[in-house]
């Protein structure tokens, strides 16, 4: 993985051009490789060797507190001594500066070696950096700064249990604490009540405290809850106490875990049920609060009321190109390891023209077409997730770093790929796994050998941070028509340049030619979905949409590697290595693509056998 990973920065993407804008002058392609190089080293020794312990000891609560694996405890300790926590901060946050896509290649090691224990600092990391964008400075210097220290984690408390991914049914509530609620230091003061469901990394014993983001609404004049999204707003919530100044109180929040989920797979992260303000840890009352004990979990306002929502997809967008890069290096792991395990089991003989001679020795599986084709699928989905992933990431840095005309497209642009770097790599990277288990045959779905587990992890992204159809619906109801489709007509450009540089080159010009009908295709199929301006009509294939839209950017990027690698390959560059790459595209560009004319002809016919089917014909 390690090549790939180098070729994808440092050829393709040419991270190096980085270190020529002031906030990564210090940086080399030296150092960025030495940060590398660290974390690869890292999740070898502190989490690839407990990755299967932290799925048998699954996290157990004895009524008090959580028990996890000292292994768990250990592996974090390394993390956080690494200063990953806070690589993308300023200098003095204690970061390092790097880029985004470096960050992000980083801490892919992580993700490969143990998903589940990468998790915490994954959602440590986005908490923090929501607070950088929306909190107080106050909340800045007590919050997002231990946090990035790692002396704190952090979570993000959205769903509930009646409510699930509709969060404009939270029920939450959040008052203010006495008349006095807006002059507390850490922010404006309210005591909330409710549920929280699924909330990964929700309790623990890693750290000293955990930092909790939570979504409520305040209730108007009446006492009634604001319908829909508009009534919601972002609150901290520590699961301890703290002062202006950080340190803890010594009492106790009102956040009681009331149980864990028993998940199939990513069981090394704690996944929880959390009841707020149930008044099993009562908070003293505050000056102008309630006499004696309080009742309802403290909690300090983010910005403004109201605005909890947009505040918060600053931390689910980051977190979705997270999802999407844990899933690729879960795919990237099974792919690895039936590929060693397909080189080194002998079974079956070739096939000649008489048939196969059984007094002639074995080949290993690795010789059989169908092998053959299982392994290039998986490096196909998972080589390509990749590109796609880091991509994302270094238009992060664009949009922060860049000139602001290409700044404002970067930003554009990283809006409508969120949704295909989040749901694709969940899907067939998933995919992968599948076909890593098959490769092993009756071993893979042992528990001796790791692909299952990998399966069984990787199933979770499919859910995690919006739902496969939640992620088609926000593509083809909002992002490819927001502006005026201003985004999509971007992202057509940018595809329309690589088909253009690769139709001169003779070998990849067939594929420039297929990316082209691909991307006419898309256009005809969105633009025949919102034909009759009905939303029920256009989105009742979303999925489809999505699964077609995403082969075509996959495609794309497919190409755009492809012109690097057919050039480094006629100039002698490592053979093997680059003309594996231009199989995999040329198995994208001849399996996979096609597949988009049947998901794009229920999409623009705007097909109604689903919409149509009733309760009862089930």
């Amino acid at each position: 993985m390690r090549a790939t990973l180098d070729f994808l920065l440092n050829d393709w993407l040419d991270v190096e051009a980085l270190t020529r804008r002031p906030r990564f002058a210090d940086h080399s392609r030296e150092t960025f490789a030495s940060v590398l190089d660290t974390c690869e080293r890292i999740a070898r020794e502190k989490f690839a060797p407990y990755n299967r312990l932290a799925d048998t000891e699954e996290p157990w609560f004895d009524g008090e507190r959580v028990h996890l694996p000292e292994a768990t405890h250990e592996a974090m300790r390394a993390y956080v001594e690494s200063g990953m926590l806070a690589a993308a901060q300023d200098y003095e946050l204690g970061g390092m500066q790097l880029p985004c896509v470096v960050e992000m290649a980083a801490n892919s090691f992580f993700s490969k070696a143990s998903v589940a224990m990468s998790g915490y600092a994954m959602l440590t990391n986005g908490n923090a950096n929501l607070l950088m964008a929306h909190g107080s400075p106050t909340q800045k210097e007590v919050f997002a700064r231990n946090e990035f220290a790692g002396r704190w984690f952090g979570t993000m408390c959205l769903s509930e249990p009646q409510a699930g991914s509709s969060l404009s049914d939270v029920a939450t509530r959040a008052l203010p604490d006495g008349h006095d609620f807006d002059s507390d230091p850490l922010g404006p003061r309210y005591r909330l009540k409710g549920h929280k469901m699924w909330i990964s990394g929700g309790d623990h014993e890693i750290t000293e405290n955990i930092v909790h983001l939570v979504l409520a609404k305040i209730p108007g004049p009446d006492g009634k809850l604001v319908p829909g999204v508009k009534g919601i707003s972002l609150f901290v919530v520590p699961k301890r106490l703290v002062d202006e100044q950080g340190r803890l109180t010594g009492e106790r929040n009102d956040v009681a875990l009331a149980g864990l989920n028993h998940k199939c797979g990513y069981r090394g992260t704690t996944n929880t049920l959390l009841n707020f303000g149930e008044g099993r840890f009562p908070v003293r009352a505050h000056t102008g609060g309630l006499d004696g004990r309080g009742a309802g979990a403290i909690g300090y306002l983010v910005g403004e009321p109201g605005k909890g929502l947009a505040y918060m997809f600053h931390m689910m967008n980051e977190a979705r190109i997270g999802v999407g890069l844990g899933a690729t290096m879960l795919g990237m792991a099974g792919y690895e390891a039936s590929l060693e395990y397909a080189r080194q089991r002998p079974q079956g003989r070739p096939i000649g023209p008489a048939g196969k001679d059984p007094a002639q020795p074995q080949v290993t599986i690795i010789q059989h077409p169908d092998v053959k084709r299982m392994l290039l699928a998986q490096k196909s989905y998972c080589e390509g997730a990749l590109a796609l992933e880091l991509y994302c990431a270094r238009l992060v840095d664009e949009q922060n770093t860049a000139a602001p005309d290409a700044a404002a497209e970067a930003r554009l642009l990283l809006e409508v790929l969120t949704p295909i770097a989040k749901s694709w790599p969940s899907e067939w990277c998933l995919e992968a796994n599948n076909l890593a288990i098959q490769v092993l045959g009756g071993y893979g779905y042992t528990r001796d050998f790791p692909v299952e587990q990998y399966w069984r992890d990787n199933r979770l992204n499919m859910i995690h941070e919006g739902t496969h159809g939640i992620q088609g619906l926000d593509l083809l109801g909002r992002k490819v028509v927001m502006d005026g489709g201003r985004g999509l007509a971007l992202l057509a450009t940018r595809m329309q340049e690589t088909i253009g540089r690769a139709a001169q080159v003779p070998e990849l010009a067939e594929h420039a030619e297929s990316l082209a009908r691909a991307l006419t295709r898309v256009g005809e199929a969105t633009r025949a979905a919102w034909a009759t301006g009905h939303p029920g009509e256009a989105l009742a294939n979303a999925t489809p949409y999505l699964q077609a839209f995403g082969h075509a950017v996959l495609a794309w990027i497919w190409l755009d590697v492809a012109l690097l690698a057919q050039a480094s390959r006629a100039a002698g560059g490592s053979q093997d290595f680059l003309q594996g790459k231009l199989a995999a595209a040329k198995y994208f560009y001849r399996y996979e693509l096609p597949k988009i004319e049947a998901w794009l002809r229920v999409v623009e016919t705007r097909d109604s056998t689903c919409r149509e089917m009733e309760e009862g014909w089930f």
